[in-house]
């Protein structure tokens, strides 16, 4: 009996790590904080990309006023293929209709269509009746 009177006490530990049975964690790095100096340089590169949004809007603005022939409307044509281009023009004028379309029809006209689509269909696609009565 004397190979069970050895009774090890404490919790079970895990394979590997520190010599004590713990488990190792790397410490994370602590980043320099300096914060006038980022914050500062967050602010200039903030107003910097303001001012440049705001140029574009108005030479946008001001492009569609003085006509089609615009640079700013045809410099983004110029890397374009032919293709593409017809390709553009054809989706803007599906979407073109489509808006139409919708827009010529109420609500109540677009529930009775609806109705009347779901009527049509066989009783195949009913909603089946589930329990009792």
């Amino acid at each position: 009996m004397a190979d069970y009177d050895f009774r090890p006490g404490g919790s079970l530990k895990f394979k590997g790590g520190v010599a004590e049975g713990g488990i190792v964690k790397k410490k994370k790095k602590s980043k320099p904080k300096s914060n006038s100096q980022s914050d500062s340089a967050k602010d200039r590169e903030r107003e910097r990309v303001k001012e440049l949004l705001f140029k574009e809007e108005a030479e946008l603005a001001s492009g569609s006023a003085s006509g089609s022939n615009s640079p700013a409307l045809l410099g983004s044509d110029i890397r374009k293929t032919d293709a593409e281009r017809r390709f553009e023009e054809a989706q803007r004028r599906r979407l073109e209709n489509k808006v139409a379309q919708l827009a010529r029809k109420t609500h109540k006209d677009r529930v009775n269509e609806l109705n009347a689509k779901l009527e049509s269909l066989s009783e195949h696609h009913d909603i089946p009746k589930v329990g009792p009565g």
